[in-house]
């Protein structure tokens, strides 16, 4: 989350600064052609520099926005993101890609890559509660939508999985309740549970917790 309020930062900034100085030492970073920032994209990807990648995104966006390579560098930062696991600023990327770009026949993929990267992004579950249900109801939409999709096999185990690892979570909260005497607490963890898809009998109990067993 860090990295990406401190994205969202830079490009607020970077427009008040374009706009606004003329005296920076980095004045001659402004008014390149397309393809300078293009290749200043692929040089700090490849050298793992990607705060600097997204930031010249911004410069190639701001300057060149109906560029025919800013799809391409859509794409490369949303992978590269990705490899890094910083899956929000992936999705970022996606997103942008599929408002200004996604075709019907895209826009499928597109939104598999986010629920797919979503999912990644889960690394612990008690600090990751509202992503696993935000991303729970993208793979819900995503098989309503996309039901006949070739990716749809893979996000229905992907909502299987975190099915499973909600309705634990749920009662392991729970548990946690009524130990500390809140019993009224407890009881609107159970009652989830009672109205979920998956049943205690479908699912398995993890030997070294619940990350590892159902989200590695």
């Amino acid at each position: 989350m860090t990295r990406l309020f401190g994205f969202f930062s830079f490009f607020l900034f970077s427009f008040f600064v374009g706009g606004c100085s003329g005296t920076s030492s980095d004045t001659e970073e402004f008014n390149k052609p397309e393809i300078y920032w293009y290749k200043k994209i692929a040089e700090s990807i490849s050298s793992s520099m990607m705060d600097k990648a997204d930031g010249y995104y911004i410069s190639l966006k701001s300057e060149h926005i109906r560029s025919p390579l800013m799809p391409t560098a859509m794409e490369m930062l949303a992978y590269a993101h990705a490899n890094k696991e910083e899956y929000q600023l992936a999705n970022f990327y996606l997103d942008e890609y599929n408002k200004q770009y996604g075709e019907e026949g895209s826009r499928e993929y597109i939104a598999y890559l986010k629920v797919k990267s979503s999912f990644l992004g889960i690394k612990e579950v008690y600090k990751d509660q509202k992503l696993i249900q935000d991303t729970i109801n993208a793979a819900q939409e995503y098989l309503s939508v996309f039901g006949g999709s070739e990716y749809a096999v893979m996000v229905s185990t992907i909502l299987t999985r975190l099915q499973m690892t909600q309705y634990l979570l749920n009662e392991n909260v729970a548990s946690l309740y009524r130990r500390t005497g809140k019993q009224q607490a407890a009881k609107i963890y159970l009652e989830r549970n009672q109205n979920a898809l998956i049943k205690r009998k479908d699912i398995k109990d993890p030997e070294v917790g619940i990350v590892a067993e159902l989200l590695d």
